[in-house]
């Protein structure tokens, strides 16, 4: 067999819109042109959220392409002082490139715009066949094409004049061979439609939709009354709790911790029923959710938490959690944020951390000054709320009387959680205890346990179930779940587990590597149901803190972590854009989880609206190939085996030395 040969030669440089052709998946979604032609409409929503448009026209032609049309400010036309190249031109051909990301003091083009990364419309060009677009600014008309995935087809062209006459029109044609089905779902493209027409008071958004008899189908949504409109749209008028409460609130140009404009507008109501919720952020849908959604949760709880005690509602014994209040609720939610994070560019998680205590702290003080206002919705809510307390503590009740019967007696090192309620309870399996302690800290105490081990866990690979609890740390592991060790193929009983989750928390160097590999192989073998059944988890705990600092009073210090080397240069990146020098941000490097402070550690390991944790599940049919590699890695008799192995695979590893 002929080795392939690995020289200079082998080396690819992608250029322009390359990379998008090449990987598209990284870029967009795949499965139909939906996001790319959305990429057009969020532009035209971002125009009319800077107050410069009032009506966004989209027509869906009978060949595949769609044309969006607003009557924006237009896409600037003039050459870049630095490229020398018409700013439209680069609007569409370039990754990275944009008027979103000058966002100092929330004073720019686009202060509050979905727009991050800058390879919107530049991901749509490099996606279709063809794009026209025509700008209308300055009395002039301008006209341009790209084909063949993003290439100018034609220069920009001056098409006269156009009179006060003010906007962008763009028509694309997917390119069919990038996505599973070249048409958009119509109701996909309508609930995003009117989803702006919701979240833009003031703004006309049209639909309309070409008919082989060349009359085309027109659809046009306006909501009067805003979100509580939408919302009671998402109920089907089904009859709420309480009446539905909508406000908003925006940081004003005295605010010390957010820029000028960042807040939330919402509607909330409560349901004996499932009602869908729908957020967003800057316009753009999040249908994944994210930071926004847990402090809307967050400022919710406290606000009918502090109703509930001030009234005096709630019954001895009965303790209220966030989900009591929270689970019945439906919600539209739309927050603005400076400069957002989302996860991925198709944007549908928010992971801004800050955006939790924004939205929480919007919410909270309107939401209880309506409650004290009015009564008996408050009490209504208040009910509900308790209802569900009370029957969540029931049921806890039921399994802890199942779980007492021959139960051992719990190790000494652990620090228990308060509820019972599997679902919500999680056990961190901390690395020392110097980590244990900040962990007991930062925890939870509610719903969180921690439980620090000493030392490295031994290798259980080769021990037989029946000598397993000759290990003092093994036992302890054992003992706090309340399962007992089973093999793969049997039916393990496990109404004894008291946690939901068992999340691994160690240090992000090898030494905490190894720490999750011995941990991962107890489980693997001896717990294997816990990892079938999704209870695994390891912590991501960040390798670097970057400390920065204010830049006046609308953009206040922040401290963002990265998990290795390749976000800490991200992170440099985006400072460097926002006009950072980098001297200016101060880059600690975390030792050990010891070495964070509690809340650093809360942060970033264990408040789930934060942190990041890894679910462990093995590979579907793969079963066997797993099982040699755990016996090659663990085996005491592999000792050649493993070195041959290490030898063939070491360049693979970026050990952290």
């Amino acid at each position: 067999m002929s080795k392939k040969i690995y020289d200079e030669s082998s080396f690819r440089v992608l250029k322009g819109l390359e990379p998008v052709r090449e990987r598209p998946g990284m870029y967009t979604r795949t499965d139909s042109p939906a996001h790319i032609v959305q990429e057009v409409i969020d532009n035209a929503a971002d125009e009319a959220l800077a107050g410069s448009a009032k009506n966004i026209h989209v027509l869906m032609h009978l060949d595949g392409s769609v044309t969006v049309t607003d009557d924006g400010r237009g896409i600037p036309v003039g050459l870049h002082a630095e490229e020398g190249i018409p700013v439209v031109v680069l609007a569409f051909s370039r990754l990275h490139a944009g008027g979103k990301f000058d966002k100092k003091g929330g004073n720019s083009a686009y202060a509050f715009s979905g727009g991050l990364h800058g390879v919107g419309v530049a991901v749509t060009n490099a996606l279709s066949t063809r794009i026209d677009v025509e700008v209308r600014r300055e009395g002039r008309a301008w006209g341009i094409q790209f084909s063949d995935g993003g290439e100018k087809a034609t220069e920009l062209v001056d098409l006269g004049s156009c009179g006060r006459q003010t906007g962008t029109r763009v028509r694309v044609w997917p390119d069919p061979k990038y996505f599973d089905t070249p048409k958009i779902a119509l109701p996909e493209l309508e609930r995003l439609l009117r989803s702006k027409a919701v979240l833009l008071p003031g703004v006309k958004v049209y639909l309309d939709i070409e008919q082989p008899d060349g009359k085309p189908l027109t659809k046009t949504w306006t909501y009067p009354d805003g979100l509580a409109g939408y919302l009671r749209d998402l109920s089907g008028n089904l009859e709420a709790v309480a009446p539905l409460f909508a406000g908003e609130k925006h940081a004003d140009a005295s605010d010390e911790s957010f820029a000028e404009g960042e807040g939330a507008s919402w509607a909330l109501g409560w349901f004996a029923e499932a009602v869908p919720s729908e957020s967003y952020v800057n316009l753009i849908p999040t249908v994944a959710g994210g930071t926004h959604e847990s402090g809307l949760r967050a400022g919710v709880f406290d606000a009918v938490k502090n109703f509930i005690d001030h009234h005096a509602l709630l019954p001895r014994g009965v303790k209220l959690q966030q989900e009591d209040v929270c689970g019945r609720m439906a919600y539209v939610l739309s927050a603005r944020i400076l400069d957002p994070q989302f996860q991925g560019q198709v944007k549908e998680k928010l992971n801004s951390r800050e955006a939790v205590k924004l939205v929480a702290g919007m919410v909270r003080d309107p939401l209880e000054i309506w409650l004290n206002n009015h009564i008996e919705a408050g009490k209504a809510i208040a009910e509900l709320s308790i209802r569900q307390a009370m029957a969540r503590q029931k049921n806890a009740q039921k399994v802890e009387k199942k779980k007492q019967s021959g139960v051992a007696v719990l190790p000494g090192k652990l620090t228990d959680c308060e509820s019972t309620d599997i679902a919500e309870n999680e056990l961190f399996l901390v690395e020392g205890d110097s980590a244990g302690g900040s962990a007991k800290m930062a925890r939870n105490k509610e719903t969180q346990a921690i439980l620090p081990l000493r030392g490295k866990v031994q290798n259980s690979w080769e021990i037989e179930a029946g000598r397993l609890f000759a290990n003092a740390e093994i036992h302890d592991i054992a003992v706090a779940l309340g399962v007992d060790p089973h093999a793969p193929d049997s039916a393990p009983d496990l109404a004894g587990l008291r946690y939901g989750k068992v999340i691994i928390m160690s240090d992000a160097d090898v030494d905490g590597s190894h720490i999750q590999t011995l941990l991962l192989t107890l489980f693997y073998r001896h717990f294997p149901a816990l990892i079938a059944r999704g209870h695994v988890f390891v912590a991501q705990p960040p390798l670097y803190r970057v400390d920065v600092p204010a830049q006046g009073k609308k953009r206040p210090a922040r401290r963002l972590y990265a998990l290795d080397e390749g976000e800490l240069a991200a992170i440099r990146d985006r400072l460097a854009k926002e006009g950072f020098r980098p001297e200016q941000a101060e880059v600690g490097r975390f030792k050990g989880l010891g070495e964070m402070n509690p809340e650093q550690l809360r942060e970033t390991a264990m408040a789930p609206a934060t942190r990041r944790v890894l679910p462990v599940a093995e590979r579907p049919g793969m079963r066997a190939e797993t099982t040699k590699l755990f016996n090659l890695l663990m085996g005491k008799g592999e000792a050649s085996s493993r070195r041959a192995w290490m030898e063939e695979n070491g360049h693979l590893v970026e050990a952290d030395i």
